[in-house]
């Protein structure tokens, strides 16, 4: 089966088992975080929305020296080394915690419209003008704010505390803060730099 598998292939998969990144993995907190903030602002891209259904008589069987060289691969690299080269945002905590927060969004949607609130720099939710807000609303306002900071501070933590990292909190609210910032929609208002500015 090996004869089929090149041999700088075979030494590339080897080779990237010292190439793994036991620190905090920026770029798999970035794709956790992308994922969360667009299924909470409900900001799915075009080709997710339009992406057909792949038919099953096209899903050919795994090449066998890709299976070998895989398993190989599972021998060599731990578990410890593998496991921080990914983020877990499936749990029962963070599942819950993304659920509240993709259901507030709905009462939260027409305040971010209205600039009467936006996100801040610490992956939180400011008011930004609370005069934008009628006055019978401005409790409510405050209150989903509130809430909602609630639970961006427990996701924060909880997926630092699911990993196994607390102390790559601070790095996943930052990238958090960022990934806000980046997928909300056109007319939100977000913080930088000490002032408001306007998506």
């Amino acid at each position: 089966m090996l004869k089929n598998l090149s041999w700088p292939v075979l030494s590339l998969l080897l080779g990237a088992c010292v190439t793994i990144n036991i620190y905090f993995p920026a770029a798999a907190a970035e794709e956790a975080a992308r994922e969360i903030v667009r299924d909470v602002l409900d900001a799915k891209q075009p080709q997710e929305q339009q992406k057909p259904k792949q038919d099953q008589s096209a899903i050919d069987r795994p090449n066998p020296a890709l299976v070998v060289a895989g398993r190989l691969m599972e021998m060599l690299v731990s578990q410890a080394h593998a496991a921080g080269a990914d983020i877990n945002i499936d749990t029962p905590a963070i599942s819950r915690l993304r659920q509240s927060m993709s259901k507030r969004q709905r009462s939260l949607e027409p305040f971010y419209r209205s600039g009467a609130i936006g996100f801040d720099a610490s992956g939180r939710v400011a008011i930004r003008d609370l005069k934008a807000v009628a006055l019978k609303d401005r409790n409510r306002v405050k209150k989903l704010v509130a809430d909602e900071n609630r639970d961006r501070d427990a996701l924060y933590r909880e997926i630092a505390r699911a990993n196994g990292h607390p102390e790559w909190e601070a790095d996943i609210r930052k990238t958090f803060s960022r990934i806000w910032i980046e997928e909300a929609p056109s007319g939100y208002w977000f913080k930088q730099g000490g002032s408001w500015k306007k998506k």
